[in-house]
């Protein structure tokens, strides 16, 4: 499995030409394996359209119930042990909370994380696609 940072999954279920093809080539090729939504994305999604900065096409609830039912699209809890673990991220961790939730969930999994922040990519701690 991979996990799908928030931007990725948003871009990828909107078809939206910001996904680059070798993003597109890496979802494809890891679809078998399982992607790996965050619970922390859906809040992220939500409050991006809140203040103004995602536009969907349907209601924010629709949208990621449609999202979060793409083919081989696992949607991964925020447990505890997700909460704590974003807490003690080594360092050097930006301040942001969904990134660091992100992180913390794609190491508990194991999982490398697909995404097109360098700020996630120079960090490494966390595998990157």
């Amino acid at each position: 499995m991979i996990v799908l940072d928030t931007h990725i999954w948003v871009w990828w279920a909107n078809q939206s030409p910001q996904l680059l093809a070798e993003h597109h080539k890496i979802i494809r090729e890891q679809a078998p394996n399982g992607l790996g939504v965050s619970i922390t994305s859906c809040w992220e999604v939500a409050k991006l359209v809140e203040k103004g900065r995602l536009k969907l096409t349907h209601p924010v609830e629709e949208w990621i119930a449609v999202a979060l039912q793409l083919p081989s699209v696992a949607a991964l809890p925020l447990t505890p042990e997700f909460a704590v673990e974003s807490t003690r991220l080594p360092a050097p961790m930006h301040a942001d909370p969904a990134d660091q939730i992100i992180v913390a969930t794609a190491r508990i999994f194991q999982a490398p994380l697909l995404t097109a922040d360098q700020r996630l990519i120079d960090y490494q701690h966390v595998p990157t696609l």
